[in-house]
């Protein structure tokens, strides 16, 4: 392959900011006379260790000790080679390069072939959203809001019935199959491949730097029988747990806010609404949830002072939406920025919202924010009857544990006063609740450990070590919670699911066990074949590894007979221990209660019950 000459590599690298390129991705501010810093982009942290110098150049990050010019940092963000580096540069700059012995430019391979495959699909399918076909496309914008103006804007595109005319248009253009397959464009079937998109409404998906790396497609037509969305599969390109979409419109306007603000909605047009409605930070998830690799993303575009900056979730005021701010919660101490949730009157959706009340009411919407914390503490005071101390007692139990993972100690006291006026409680009742479930987590939790990371071909590692068995602390409470959710993965087809279902609904003291038994709650049929594989991959990261291994473990017990009646009194010990639980709790209450109030003579009848109730237990 014929090399670029080196006057050429040094013509294009002394042509271009150094500066310019790792902004595109990390957020920098001036780091004194020459120098900008930032987040890290090749190892997680806090703080900024990620210095840029423009002047001569160059980059070097005092956590992990990665460096390099302008080249190294494309070939280590982007995987490309050196010589798809200094083109790209090249081709930013306009500079026409030269080759060694008078040789052409090289053809480009690799990923900037996938590149410019995505790129020239992108192109195919605008202007395809102009044919008569796709009246029904132009339809579903209308109704939404959406113009010809915003359609051009967010490269909106329509992809034609058919099984062959996106790929015999690529092919035109000189694109193989294979280069197809693997952007994500075409799929593999008995008779060869076919486009994936067919009779959608397509919305390009772009990194940080503007390039596309996949495409989003809505069903259209009755007798389409895909999925309501499509997204492009993993590819070297697209990896969907480090997509957001809209962030290469939204991040100029993030850096510059004052505060920054981040907006995270749930779909393509939810985002469109937002940006056309002025608020032009929105961005949003693709085909998954919200997650930890997103906010590392977010974090390194926010910048170091986004501690000052805000992040709003907007979700449906469904149910499903409500889950979708909680799974947002237990990644909310990953931010140094303030959390909030937005939910609209009447649960409307940004794209919805904009329709019935106009652009005002989407702006407005921000107005509408309340804490993270705050949102989370009332959903799980939604489950309980505050009427009654049962349910007081039930909701400070489910609450305290949410205020317990406040770090800023600033901040935890007003929560722990937020929680006792919701319950109607004293606070040094609720003060005493939370320290108890902050010393809990504090006991079992491991930190995962870090390791920082140099760039090289190993830096494509997890960060963060997964949670393993070994990992697990040896005490009694992690012992029978370990020992109990291998019992409900390997048999919970076969014990009784009313006890299992109990038993799986009492919250776990370890972070990591109780992740997964979330997970197993939330399988909605545990009598079917797989149920278990199923919720095993449904576990959060750190901890899905760790229900692999519960699911795989052999199960203590000589027989199936016998590991089964273990399972089921493994279930009964659960129960028996958070009945312990309340009896103590509520021992500790009836001292605070005059025994001729209401209130004392409703602990007393709770306490016999439950002393009933064990007895039920113990001799069952």
């Amino acid at each position: 392959m014929p090399r670029i000459l080196q006057a050429d590599v040094e013509e294009v690298k002394s042509r271009t900011n150094i500066a310019d390129i790792v902004g595109e991705r990390v957020a920098l501010k001036s780091a004194g006379v020459g120098s900008m810093k930032g987040l890290c982009p090749f190892h997680d942290e806090k703080s900024p260790s990620f210095h840029v110098r423009p002047q001569v150049g160059y980059y070097h990050c005092f956590g992990c000790g990665a460096s390099g010019d302008v080249y190294s940092f494309l070939r280590e963000m982007d995987h490309v080679s050196f010589t798809e580096a200094v083109e790209r540069l090249a081709g930013r700059i306009g500079y026409a390069l030269h080759y060694e012995d008078g040789g052409a430019a090289p053809e480009t391979s690799g990923r900037s072939r996938l590149y410019a495959a995505n790129s020239a699909a992108a192109e195919y399918f605008r202007g395809q959203l102009l044919s008569p076909e796709a009246e029904s496309a132009r339809r579903f914008l209308g109704e939404r809001g959406f113009d010809a103006g915003a359609a051009a804007h967010f490269g909106v595109g329509y992809a034609p019935k058919g099984w062959e005319n996106m790929t015999k248009a690529l092919t035109a253009q000189g694109f193989t199959r294979e280069e197809l397959t693997n952007a994500g464009l075409v799929s593999a079937g008995q008779r060869g491949v076919y486009d994936r998109f067919r009779g959608r409404v397509i919305w390009p998906i772009r990194d940080v730097t503007g390039q596309t790396i996949g495409f989003g497609a809505r069903r259209l037509y009755d007798d389409d029988k895909g999925p309501k969305y499509l997204n492009t599969p993993e590819t070297p390109l697209y990896k969907k747990t480090q997509v957001l979409y809209g962030l290469d419109l939204a991040k100029r306007d993030i850096a510059r806010g004052d505060p920054r603000r981040v907006v995270v909605v749930e779909g393509y047009t939810d985002v469109m609404a937002c940006h056309l409605a002025g608020v032009t930070t929105a961005i949003a998830t693709c085909g998954t949830a919200f997650a930890a690799e997103h906010i590392k993303v977010l974090r390194r575009v926010m910048g170091d002072d986004s501690a000052a900056g805000e992040v709003v979730f907007t979700f449906d005021g469904d149910e499903a939406g409500q889950k979708a701010a909680l799974r947002a919660f237990s990644e909310d101490s990953r931010f140094t920025a303030q959390t909030f949730v937005a939910v609209a009157p009447d649960g409307l959706d940004p794209c919805d919202l904009r329709l019935q009340r106009g652009d005002a009411a989407v702006r407005g919407l921000m107005d509408a924010k309340v804490p993270m914390f705050e949102f989370a503490i009332d959903r799980k005071l939604a489950g309980y009857d505050l009427a009654t101390v049962e349910g007081q007692v039930g909701a400070l139990r489910a609450a305290a544990p949410i205020v317990a993972e406040i770090r800023d100690e600033l901040l935890r006291p007003g929560y722990e006063r937020v929680l006792a006026r919701r319950l109607g409680m004293d606070p040094t009742a609720v003060h005493h609740q939370v320290q108890r479930a902050a010393r809990g987590a504090a006991a079992s939790e491991r930190e995962p450990q870090r390791t920082p990371q140099q760039p090289g071909p190993e830096a494509g590692a997890e960060p963060i070590a997964r949670v393993r068995l070994a990992d697990l602390p040896r005490t009694a409470d992690v012992a029978i919670e370990r020992d109990a959710l291998m019992g409900m993965l390997q048999y919970g087809h076969q014990i009784d699911q009313a006890l299992l279902s109990r038993a799986v609904a009492e919250q776990f003291r370890h972070p990591g066990l109780d992740a997964v038994r979330e997970a197993i709650a939330a399988s909605p049929d545990r009598t079917r074949v797989g149920w278990a594989t199923t919720a095993a991959d449904a576990v959060r990261e750190p901890y899905r590894s760790l229900a692999g291994e519960l699911l795989m473990m052999p199960f203590p017990a000589k027989d199936e007979e016998r590991a089964l009646v273990s399972a089921t009194d493994l279930c009964r010990r659960l129960l028996l221990r958070a009945i312990e639980r309340e009896k103590n709790e509520l021992l500790g209450a009836v001292q605070r209660v005059p025994a001729d109030s209401d209130g004392g003579r409703a602990l007393r009848v709770r306490l016999r019950d439950l002393d009933q109730e064990r007895l039920r237990f113990v001799e069952s």
